[in-house]
């Protein structure tokens, strides 16, 4: 793919039950984008971030990264293009060791045993977890799940990062590490996310999403500054402003 771009065109979405999750979602990302998806609970924006990388499929629209749309025969591509980090470290745990969770994403790819073990000491030194490589993911703090489940994606030398809440549960420390972390990744990244001050500290355009549509698309400060607009999506601003 030449360019790593993430395109939603008009993509609506329903559950099982019929009820509308996603109305005619349409944005373009840009490479190298720092993106901020935010909105109350059942906005939609879990369901979004599920599109990205192929786990949901639009009930109509198009989802498209790079030069291409997501389709069942470019779905493996696409998701080593796109790495997911689920909203509970849990769903990507689930291996005996660390190690093996780690490497369990490139575990097929035709490497070898000693380019497969460097990669994960580097994705796991990149998280500052290496001395965990040996435990036992249930053993783990809800922090180091954290720091493992992103090692499990860094390792797949992803292009597009996408995070679901991620310092939900995370003690200040751990925050401080994991908004580190993240403003290291130069390529793009899209979070979903309830930690407004978050949003601060790594976007610079928000996309506000509400009842399924996107309700507005710019800077954090104007974001933040429309108050009507935040009332209207049963938001607030970030804390650090609050205080202002």
């Amino acid at each position: 793919m030449s360019h790593h771009l993430v395109e939603a065109k008009e993509v609506c979405y329903a559950y099982p039950d019929g009820q509308p999750a996603l109305r005619g979602v349409s944005f373009l990302i840009h490479h190298g984008e720092s993106v901020a998806l935010i909105g109350s609970n059942g906005a939609g924006k879990s369901t979004l971030l599920l599109h990205l990388n192929g786990v949901l499929k639009p009930s109509s629209g198009q989802i498209r990264i790079g030069d291409f749309p997501i389709t069942k025969e470019n779905l493996a591509e696409m998701r080593r293009t796109v790495g997911l980090i689920f909203q509970d470290s849990d769903d990507q745990l689930f291996m005996p060791t660390v190690f093996e969770d780690v490497a369990f994403g490139i575990a097929h790819q035709g490497l070898d045993a000693t380019e497969i073990e460097a990669r994960v000491d580097q994705a796991l030194a990149t998280v500052g977890a290496t001395h965990l490589k040996e435990r036992p993911p249930y053993r783990l703090s809800g922090g180091e799940k954290r720091a493992v489940a992103i090692a499990g994606v860094l390792v797949m030398q992803p292009s597009i990062l996408v995070m679901d809440e991620p310092s939900n549960g995370l003690d200040p420390a751990a925050r401080r590490r994991l908004i580190k972390l993240l403003a290291s990744f130069d390529h793009t990244k899209i979070i979903a996310t309830h930690d407004l001050d978050l949003v601060l500290d790594l976007c610079s355009r928000v996309l506000v999403m509400n009842q399924g549509v996107i309700e507005a698309d710019g800077t954090p400060a104007d974001i933040f500054a429309d108050a009507e607009l935040l009332q209207r999506c049963n938001l607030e601003p970030p804390l650090s402003l609050q205080r202002r």
